[in-house]
C-alpha cells in the first residue's frame, strides 16, 4: 500500500494539471464549429488512450471525478473501478459508432433473447479484445498497482447457471467479432446464480449479490422504459376487435452493457431488464404506520427480476418464473418494434411503416423454451397494437422468428396449467388457442385418421396444460 501511495503522489500534480488543461480546452473547443471540434477532439483523445500516460491520465480522472476520491481514502475496489471505467472509456467511441454504422447502413439485426447470459467478469476481456491489455498492464503498474489483483476483484455477472447462458454470452462475442449488427436481450437479475460454501460436508447456498460494488460496465436507458402488462381480462371493442384491458403494468428499464468484437472496432449491445414499480407506494398506508403494506406491492412487483430461476415447486413460485419469461419477451419485442419504425427504411424517407418488411430487417433467435412466449407475443402486437390480419401477422411471425432446441426430454419443456396462464396472460392463451387449431389443422391433412398423434402434438394437452 506505501508504495501505491508514493506512486500517487509522484503522478496527481501533473495528471492534475493535465485534468485542468483538458477541461480549458474542452470550453474552447465549444466556441469552433462543432462537427469539426468534435472531431479533431475525438481523435486526439483516442491518441493519448493509446498509450500508457493516456491510461495513466484516465485513471486519476476517473479516481478523482467518478469515484470522487483521492489517493489517501482510496481502496483496492475504487482502483478497480478507475480501471474499468477508463476502459471503458476505450469502448464508448467505437460503441457509437457502431451503432451509427448499423443505422447507415440499415443492415438486418439479430436479437438473441436468453432468459440466461453468463458473461462473466469484463475487464481482461475488453482490454483482450481491444488490444490494449499489455498497455493498462504497463500503466497499472507504473501506478504501483497489479492488474491481476485488480481483476480479482470484479463480481462474475453470473446471470446463468451453465452451458446455456454460456452458449447466449459466446453467441454475442462471436456476432461481435464477426461484425454483424447483433443485440441480446436478458433480465438483470438482482442476484445471480447461488454462491456456494461447504459446511460439515453439506451445501449451503447463499445469494449472489453481484451489484454490490455497483456495475461500472452497464449504462441504465430509462428513456427506454416500456410498460408489460400482466392479468386483466379480454374484450371485443365496438369494432369486434379483441382489447385486453384492466391489465396491472409492470415497467422494465432497459440497462446495456457493450460487447466488443476482438480487434475489430464494432461493439455491440447487450440489453438487460429490470423491473420497476412506478408510482405503487402507498402514502397513506405509510403515514398510517403499517410500513410494510405501504411498499408490499413494489416489492412483489420488483420480484420479477430478484433472482435467476426462482424455486417453481409451489404455485407462487410457477406464476413468478412464467412472469419472468412473458417480461423478458415483451420487453425485448416492443423495443424491436420500436427500432424497426425507427430504421433508416423508414424515419428518412418517410415513408408508412410496413410489417412486410420486418422479416427483412430483423431475425429473433429464441435460446431454449424460455423465452417462446415470443410467438404469442409478437402475433399479439401485430394483431393488437398494429391492426394486422391474423394470417398476415402469422406469417411476419414465421418468418421473423427461429428458435434453438437444447433437449427433448419431457421434463425440461415449458408446461404451465391452463387456468394459472389464462388468468396471468388471458389475450395469450387465446392466440395460442388459435395457433393451436391452425397447427392441429396441418397434423390431420398430413395424417389424416390418426387423432392418437393429434392428442400428442397438440400445443394444449389433455392433462389441462398449456405446452411450449
Amino acid at each position: 500500500m506505501e508504495q501505491v501511495k508514493s506512486a500517487l503522489k509522484l503522478v496527481e500534480t501533473i495528471v492534475t494539471e493535465n485534468t485542468d488543461n483538458l477541461i480549458a480546452g474542452d470550453l474552447e473547443d465549444k466556441s469552433n464549429k462543432q462537427n469539426a471540434s468534435e472531431s479533431k477532439s475525438t481523435d486526439r483523445e483516442q491518441m493519448k488512450l493509446e498509450n500508457t500516460q493516456g491510461i495513466i491520465q484516465r485513471f486519476y480522472h476517473h479516481l478523482h471525478f467518478t469515484v470522487v476520491k483521492d489517493r489517501d481514502i482510496a481502496s483496492k475496489y475504487d482502483y478497480y473501478t478507475s480501471t474499468a471505467y477508463t476502459v471503458r472509456d476505450h469502448l464508448v467511441g467505437r460503441w457509437i459508432r457502431t451503432n451509427q454504422d448499423h443505422f447507415k447502413n440499415d443492415e438486418k439485426r439479430v436479437y438473441y433473447i436468453s432468459l440466461e447470459f453468463h458473461m462473466g467478469r469484463a475487464l481482461s476481456n475488453c482490454m483482450i479484445n481491444l488490444g490494449i491489455k499489455n498497455t493498462v498492464d504497463e500503466a497499472l503498474y507504473q501506478m504501483g498497482l497489479n492488474a491481476e489483483e485488480l481483476e480479482e476483484l470484479e463480481a462474475d455477472a453470473a446471470l446463468g447457471n451453465g452451458g446455456l447462458g454460456r452458449l447466449a454470452a459466446c453467441f454475442l462475442d462471436s456476432m461481435a467479432t464477426l461484425g454483424l449488427s447483433g443485440y441480446g436481450y436478458g433480465l438483470r437479475y438482482d442476484y445471480g446464480i447461488f454462491q456456494q460454501k461447504i459446511t460439515n460436508g453439506y451445501q449451503d447456498e447463499y445469494p449472489d449479490n453481484w451489484l454490490r460494488f455497483l456495475n461500472p460496465w452497464e449504462i441504465a436507458r430509462p428513456e427506454h422504459l416500456i410498460p408489460v402488462r400482466f392479468y386483466g381480462k379480454v374484450i371485443n371493442d365496438e369494432n369486434g376487435k379483441k382489447k385486453w384491458i384492466d391489465a396491472e403494468i409492470v415497467h422494465a428499464t432497459p440497462y446495456d452493457t457493450p460487447i466488443p468484437g476482438y480487434n475489430n472496432n464494432v461493439v455491440n449491445t447487450l440489453r438487460l431488464w429490470s423491473a420497476k414499480a412506478l408510482g405503487v407506494f402507498n402514502f397513506q398506508l405509510f403515514n398510517a404506520g403499517d410500513y410494510i403494506r405501504a411498499v408490499a406491492d413494489e416489492s412483489l412487483t420488483e420480484n420479477i427480476t430478484r433472482v435467476l430461476y426462482p424455486n417453481d415447486n409451489f404455485d407462487e413460485g410457477k406464476i413468478l418464473r412464467l412472469k419472468q419469461e412473458y417480461f423478458l419477451v415483451s420487453a425485448s419485442l416492443q423495443d424491436i418494434i420500436r427500432r424497426f419504425k425507427d430504421s433508416k427504411l423508414f424515419s428518412i424517407s418517410n415513408k408508412k411503416i410496413d410489417f412486410t418488411y420486418f422479416h427483412e430487417k430483423t431475425a429473433i433467435q429464441l435460446n431454449d423454451t424460455h423465452p417462446t412466449l415470443t410467438i404469442a407475443e409478437l402475433m399479439r402486437l401485430l394483431i393488437d397494437e398494429e391492426n394486422i390480419e391474423w394470417n398476415e401477422a402469422f406469417d411476419i411471425t414465421k418468418k421473423a422468428v427461429a428458435y434453438t432446441n437444447h433437449t427433448l426430454l419431457s421434463e425440461a419443456l415449458e408446461r404451465w396449467s391452463i387456468e394459472m396462464f389464462k388468468k396471468l396472460l388471458p389475450r395469450h392463451f387465446e392466440i395460442i388457442t388459435d395457433i393451436n387449431l391452425h397447427h392441429l389443422d396441418l397434423v390431420r391433412k398430413k395424417w389424416p385418421g390418426d387423432e392418437e398423434r393429434v392428442k400428442r402434438m397438440s400445443i394444449i394437452g389433455q392433462e389441462e396444460q398449456v405446452r411450449i
